[in-house]
Parts: C-alpha cells; structure tokens; sequence
C-alpha cells in the first residue's frame, strides 16, 4: 500500500519556508478564516481534558494520575467539545495539539477552536504538528524562554496553511490515521518483548545477587548452598556464609555541584572538555559536554539519579565527569568492594523501593535514604563470579533488546517522515485511502489513549507531557 504512493503530478511553490511546494489544485489560505476560538462556560459534569505532546487530547484520567499540579481553583477554565482542535500556547512548538475525543474542561493556556464546516479539524491538527516538528512554530517564539513559545490563536490565525479539497483532506486523514495505528501496534509489539525480555533479565540478576551461583567460578557443580534469613525483606534469604551491611559501610556518597559553587582556581586546575551526567536522560544518563571536570575514577562507580522521573535509575561511569544536581555518586570504600556487582543489587533494591512509593508522590533518593539500606555482601571472590556470570547469562538478552529498540526508532523515523510527506501534499495518497479496509473493523485495545501513550518517544509520557495548571 505504503510502497505504490506517488508524487502528484503538478505542483506549485507556496513561498511558506516549512511547507515549500503543494499539489497544483491545492489553495492556500489564513488558518483563522478555517477556525472560530471558542471560549465556552464549564459545566458541572465537565472534566479535566489535557493535551499531551503526542497529540492526544483526552480526559486527564485515561492517560495517568500522577505527574500534574493540581490547581486548588480553575480560574478562567473553559469548555472543550469533543472535535476542536486544541492548541497548547505554550508547548505546542514540542507537538502539544491534536483534536479533543472527549466533552471536557481545559485551562486558559489552551486554544480551543472549532473548525468551520469545509476544515476537517484532524487534517489541520497533523499539519500544525508538521509545523513543529519542522521548528516553524520555534522559530515564531518572541520570548526568550528556551523550548518555549507562545503559539495562542492569534498566532495561528495568522498563519497561512494549505487547503486541499475537503474530500481529499478526509482521505489523507484516514490514510495517517490507519498507518498510525498499525505503526503503532507494531511498536507495542516490540516494547511487549523489550518488557518481557527485562523481567527475565531482572529475574536472572535477583537470583543470582540474593542466591549466589550454582556452579563456582571455574564451572564445577557445587552442594547445595546453605540458606539463612536476612532480616531484610526484599532480600528474603541468603546463603548462610553471607553477610548483610548497611550500604554507607560499604561506599561513601558524592554530589554534584553547580560551576558557581567553584573557584575559577578550582575549574582552571581541572579544565578540558568533559561529559556531564545527569538524570535527565534515559539511555545513558549523558548531558551534553562542559570544559571542566568535577569527578576522576580510574575504575567504576555507581551513578544514580535522585530526583524526577528517573529517580533510582543506575549506571556505572568512570573516568573524568561532571555531574548533575539532580543525581549521586556512590563510590567503593575500599577495592575489594565491586562497584560493578552492586550497580545489579542497588538496581533490584531500587525497584523494591520504587514499587511502594505512593502514585501521586514524585520518587525521590537522599543520602539518608541511602544510609538507610542494607545490602547482601558476598565475600569478594564470589562477587567477581557473580559478575562474570551475569554479563554471560543476560548478553544475548541485551542484543535482543537493543535491536528491538533500535526497531522501534526506525518505525517512529518512518512515521514522521510519512506524515511530513503526506499533509504537505508530497504523497498522493487519495487511491491508497479508497481501498482501506473499514476502521471500526481494526480498533481494538491497543487503541486506547492509555495503550498510544505508551509508544511516545524521548520521554516518561506520564511526567512530561504537559504540566498544565503550572503554565496557566
């Protein structure tokens, strides 16, 4: 379907720098003579609708409970009717517009328009979201708040959109929606496995840094290892030549400090060019580059966000660094304790803590916290072991996942590309869309607004969507 699209046969220039040429029958026009602002009273039933940077805009409760600042009054809320399209003034350069699919109420931050009869209002809201993701609507921004504008209707009245046939606006928007939908289920698919393959790989490392080994270092078979209770609930029993510590016995603790903190003598005895951790990042905590160091270890340490989304996440980091304020260090006492075999036990100690923590509360990590723990503590030959057996036994575990992520990124490049291609009219996708099967004949509950919010990219969709009340 996808493979026999064709350009259109004629095109014209529309001198608009984020939309460059259109089909030739297409017209142009102001998008406030498509759209009215709306401005409706709130209705005792109402609800709070958000929107979300993917795109959605739904009740607040179909995507998540926690991550919002509740407002104690709604001063100047408004009515939202199930087919406006919203616009969110101040995070729409970051794709927070879509169409609403529910009666509701939303803050004053929001544009909420009602689309004439000739604009179909899903068709505009993947072209506004192509007028972001090309920076069009970064690059409006008058303020100097960085990554963020102020796109409110007057804006987007302003702006002058393509207008394809309302036939033909109908069809591109069946065309995306059904693409979308299968791109998406064939990215629930592979996070489905990447979820499975980590319950397996989290299982692999709590047996073995609460049991020990089946077999020694050297491969041979040994008797059943005696077991004792710990004392400690996650960690249940261990085995009886085992001992359980207090984490602070075993590392000290370190955090990082602002530039302002330092002497100019201090940053210009460590200067060069060195990364900088923090917690603001998923895949391996890096954040950008600075020309001076604050941290210098020859072997790893554990690296630990504190605060946020990511609270309690791990990772080992060595060499010359900075480091964030919103994450810590937690550094060996003496060489006989492996940094590398217990980043495995405070990651299984960390998703202990994290499983109780309330749902409206953010997660959090202190030193006292942390001085709080107690922890298995195998005698040094056997951690080694311990390490060695893990990196073998869940290697082939981490291939699986990383292709699969590498695969998700892949479908969600294709995504964007497609739909880049198709609103502005560089795909003619009219025969295409005619010989879809029925919609209604797909839709199942991979299709639910909490089930599309699971495939969002970058982010913790449930902590960084939209902090709505805090921007109103």
């Amino acid at each position: 379907m996808i493979a026999d699209l064709k350009p259109y046969p004629a095109t014209k220039d529309t001198g608009v720098p984020w939309l460059g040429e259109v089909p030739e029958h297409w017209e142009m026009d102001r998008a406030k003579w498509l759209f009215r602002k709306m401005d409706r009273p709130v209705r005792d039933v109402d609800e709070v609708v958000t929107c979300f940077r993917d795109g959605r805009v739904t009740l607040r409760k179909n995507r998540r409970v926690r991550g919002f600042t509740e407002s104690l009054k709604e001063i100047g809320y408004q009515g939202i009717r199930r087919g406006d399209l919203v616009i969110h003034a101040m995070d729409a350069f970051a794709g927070a517009i879509g169409v609403a699919d529910s009666d509701g109420k939303g803050t004053p931050v929001y544009a909420v328009c009602e689309p004439a009869p000739s604009a179909n209002a899903q068709y505009y809201a993947y072209t506004l979201r192509e007028m972001a993701r090309s920076q069009w609507i970064q690059a409006l921004a008058k303020g100097i708040r960085e990554r963020s504008t102020d796109f409110r209707f007057d804006g987007f009245g302003s702006q002058t959109v393509p207008l394809p046939p309302p036939p033909e606006e109908a069809a591109i928007v069946r065309f995306l929606d059904h693409a979308d939908r299968r791109i998406r289920r064939y990215i629930r698919a592979k996070q489905k496995l990447i979820k499975l393959l980590e319950e397996q790989k989290q299982a692999i490392i709590h047996r073995a840094v609460t049991r020990g080994l089946p077999s020694t270092g050297s491969g041979q078979a040994t008797p059943n290892v005696r077991l004792k209770p710990s004392g400690v609930e996650w960690l249940g029993d261990l085995p009886e030549h085992w001992e359980v510590k207090k984490l602070r016995l075993l590392f000290r603790y370190a955090k990082g400090r602002r530039a302002a903190e330092l002497t100019n003598e201090y940053i210009g005895r460590h200067a060069g060019f060195f990364p900088v951790y923090s917690g603001q990042t998923e895949s391996n905590g890096l954040r950008g580059q600075i020309d001076w160091y604050e941290f210098d270890f020859a072997d790893p340490v554990v690296f630990v966000t504190t605060v946020g989304a990511r609270a309690m996440s791990t990772r080992l980091v060595s060499g010359r660094f900075s480091l964030s304020q919103n994450c810590a260090l937690v550094i060996p006492r003496s060489v006989e304790t492996s940094a590398v075999f217990f980043e495995y036990v405070l990651r299984r100690l960390f998703e202990y803590e994290k499983a109780s923590i309330s749902l409206i509360m953010q997660p959090s990590l202190r030193f006292s916290d942390l001085n709080k723990f107690y922890v298995p503590c195998p005698p040094p030959s056997e951690q080694a072991d311990i390490v060695e057996a893990l990196k073998a036994n869940i290697l082939d575990l981490d291939r699986v996942m990383d292709r699969a992520q590498r695969e998700i990124g892949l479908l969600r490049e294709y995504r964007t590309r497609l739909i880049a291609d198709v609103v502005t009219g560089k795909l003619d996708v009219r025969e295409a869309a005619a010989n879809l099967p029925d919609e209604l004949d797909e839709k199942g509950p991979l299709d639910r607004p909490e089930a599309l919010a699971e495939d969002e990219e970058g982010t913790d969709n449930a902590l960084d969507a939209v902090d709505e009340e805090a921007e109103a």
